[in-house]
């Protein structure tokens, strides 16, 4: 599956809103810059895609609002086994 320009700059705009999001819920904002947001938003869409099967539910794909919740949930859950991992309160 080719992904053009559009699907890349999507990636990055829906992941950097959703990383930066979970970033303050989860309490990380002041410790990440615009860029580890941006990583974090998308490895967390990677990670909700991946458990949505689990979950019965099918992938996303696009620019939507589901690939923002989904985005985000990932992020979240990404945040938190960083957190679980290194200590940090």
């Amino acid at each position: 599956m080719e992904v053009g320009l559009g699907g890349w700059l999507g990636a990055i705009i829906i992941g950097g809103l959703a990383g930066w999001v979970a970033s303050m819920v989860m309490k990380t904002d002041a410790q990440q810059g615009v860029i580890l947001n941006i990583v974090v938003g998308i490895v967390g869409a990677v990670i909700g895609n991946a458990l949505l099967p689990m979950l019965n539910i099918d992938g996303t794909t696009g620019f939507s609002i589901w690939s923002f919740v989904v985005a985000f949930v990932g992020a979240v859950v990404l945040l938190f086994v960083v957190k679980l991992l290194t200590g940090r309160k």
